[in-house]
């Protein structure tokens, strides 16, 4: 009978890199009581001028044969009081172990001159990444702050390993030049991606919280040029109303907006992209939330923050600290009815946007607090990004103001 899968998640906030190291491997050990396969460490940029102290300090301390890890403005993780904890602004180290038998554990990094070209065949990805497509991986993505090929990384990765989650983020960015951390089997980069593939006996699940609520109906794209929108229709249920300028709907919407709302849509406006051709009733959750980069009083367009194509559906969203904790919630709901039918979770990470933590709640420990009411006794860590990966609508992407969860459990049994 195959051994079950484990997690374990050691947060310490010592000032010291020495003591939080000490503290975070013997946290770890005596809660994974087994063998670790991976193990995944998040650095906060307070530590940021001893980056390059970490992986010699842990290469003596542990024998794990797989290891990445980055840092965060933020490190989220189990405290010795055994609590979640979002660490903001402050030295923090977070140490995740895994022990994960019947899984193939590959960690690797890429180069971001070594990328291919969005036109190479699925094969060039695959020998890059050295994972074979038939083995079903599973991805956790690291990369340096302003890697320039992330997207591009996204899209090839899908290419070659259709179906495959993708989850993770950007590293942080310092103060101090060149002061980048990415690591990789105990060894540090400056930059590129670090990742590691999860195949076999492992299903890695996603929530990816965008924070917005939909306001009006979708409208279809009527004419684009690369992203701006230039004539828009609405949208309700099987209806198509009249042909008008992005401008025009949105005004028409703020005139059946509540005051509040109003007031919200100056300074917190977005656009959400459905990412279902088919899907009938949009619901929160089937967009593609992008920036509203700017309106075209002269012509009634408006310019997004991502390419936009005639036939594709968009809808105004709002975005504040309840509709962002709201969001979160329902998709938390959606979660916990969903895993009731499965094999319990034993691990998730957390990768949360710089805007969000306590700068956007007022309160610590939100998104992590809320994770652990709905999805109860599993260890959690995490960091606070640059950028968010994750997936929407089966495709993955890179976000922002975004919490994304990766839920590790195992697979059904089939009977």
């Amino acid at each position: 009978m195959m051994q079950s899968m484990k997690w374990a998640s050691a947060l310490s906030t010592r000032p010291s890199l020495e003591q939080a190291v000490s503290d975070v491997v013997e946290q770890a050990t005596q809660q994974l009581q087994a063998t670790a396969d991976l193990a995944i460490v998040f650095i906060s940029s307070a530590f940021a001028s001893e980056y390059s102290r970490l992986m010699p300090l842990l290469q003596e301390q542990l024998n794990v044969p797989a290891l990445i890890g980055c840092s965060g403005g933020g490190v989220i993780g189990i405290n010795p009081s055994g609590q979640i904890q979002e660490v903001e602004g402050e030295a923090a180290l977070n140490l995740t172990l895994a022990h994960l038998p019947g899984v193939k554990v590959q960690a690797f990094h890429l180069a971001i001159d070594d990328l291919p070209d969005l036109d190479s065949p699925p094969d060039t990805w695959v020998d890059l990444v050295g994972v074979p497509p038939q083995d079903q991986p599973q991805f956790l993505l690291l990369a340096a702050p302003m890697a320039s090929g992330v997207n591009e990384l996204l899209q090839g990765l899908d290419f070659a390993y259709p179906g495959a989650v993708k989850v993770g983020g950007l590293a942080s960015v310092t103060a101090f030049a060149g002061a980048s951390g990415l690591f990789c089997n105990y060894r540090r980069y400056q930059e590129g991606i670090v990742g590691v593939a999860l195949s076999g006996n492992i299903v890695l699940e996603t929530i990816v919280a965008q924070g917005c609520r939909p306001i009006g109906h979708p409208h279809r794209i009527v004419e684009a040029e690369r992203n701006i929108v230039l004539k828009v229709e609405e949208q309700i249920g099987d209806q198509a109303g009249s042909v008008c300028t992005p401008l025009e709907a949105l005004q028409d919407l703020l005139q059946t907006l509540s005051e509040d709302d109003r007031e919200l849509a100056q300074h917190s406006l977005y656009i959400g992209m459905a990412q279902s051709a088919f899907k009938q009733n949009l619901e929160q959750g089937d967009f593609l939330i992008r920036q509203l980069l700017g309106v075209d009083p002269r012509t009634g367009a408006i310019a997004v923050g991502d390419r936009v194509r005639p036939g594709q559906r968009i809808q105004f969203h709002l975005r504040d600290a309840k509709t962002s904790g709201d969001d979160l919630r329902l998709l938390l709901e959606r979660y916990q009815t969903k895993a009731m039918q499965q094999p319990a979770p034993m691990g998730a990470l957390m990768f949360s946007c710089m805007g969000r933590g306590e700068g956007l709640y007022n309160q610590p420990n939100y998104d992590s607090g809320l994770f652990s009411r709905y999805v109860k006794d599993i260890p959690l860590s995490g960091f606070f990004c640059n950028g968010e990966i994750g997936p929407v609508g089966g495709t993955t992407f890179l976000h922002g103001y975004t919490s994304v969860f990766g839920i590790c459990r195992p697979p059904e049994v089939s009977g």
